[in-house]
């Protein structure tokens, strides 16, 4: 069995979107009521892997989930901060693939020099509100309808960790195109 966490590539697009549309379909873990287009979702990998690390895991040459780091908020006294998301295909769920991922985002992250990774959770989702206080986040508190998704207000949870950094005064973020999937063996 060969096991990687890479980077995304172009190539990889359409496995993700099929991972992720079911998450969209199916449940309240994500609150988009449609699939974006293959165009859509393209234009937002590429712009979100422009600044963040986006990786995927690949086992035995299939993608099994994907994991990312995106803007927290726009403005700029928010740059040193990165929202959180992973997807996981059904039969890559509770093997570890989940955990693998986020620690090799968390770490990419930390070295280009964010402070701060906030996770949001529909608050049902138990299983995932587990999962990140196991990775050391704390719980923010929740927001009580602040989505309405399949004819239901849904309740969200937001999660915080902080990331060491040697100085408390922020220093410039290092690009993400100063590392490669070397760097990720490193970690994995």
């Amino acid at each position: 069995m060969q096991e990687q966490i890479r980077f995304v590539t172009f190539n990889d697009i359409p496995r993700i979107l099929e991972i992720y549309t079911p998450y969209i379909t199916d449940t309240t873990i994500s609150f988009e009521y449609e699939p974006p287009s293959l165009e859509e979702f393209t234009a937002r990998v590429q712009t979100t892997s422009s600044k963040y690390p986006y990786l995927v895991y690949e086992r035995d040459s299939v993608i099994l989930g994907f994991a990312y780091g995106s803007p927290y908020q726009e403005r700029i006294a928010y740059n040193f901060d990165a929202d959180l998301s992973v997807y996981l295909a059904p039969e890559a769920q509770k093997g570890g693939i989940g955990r693998k991922l986020y620690t090799c985002l968390l770490d990419l992250l930390q070295k280009q020099g964010f402070y701060n990774v906030y996770a949001c959770i529909t608050a049902t989702n138990q299983r995932s509100i587990d999962f990140h206080k196991s990775l050391g986040f704390r719980d923010l508190g929740a927001h009580p309808r602040a989505g309405y998704k399949f004819d239901q207000w849904l309740d969200i949870v937001w999660m915080d960790k902080q990331l060491p950094q040697a100085s408390d005064l922020p220093q410039p973020l290092k690009p993400i195109t100063a590392f490669n999937n070397d760097d990720i063996l490193k970690l994995f």
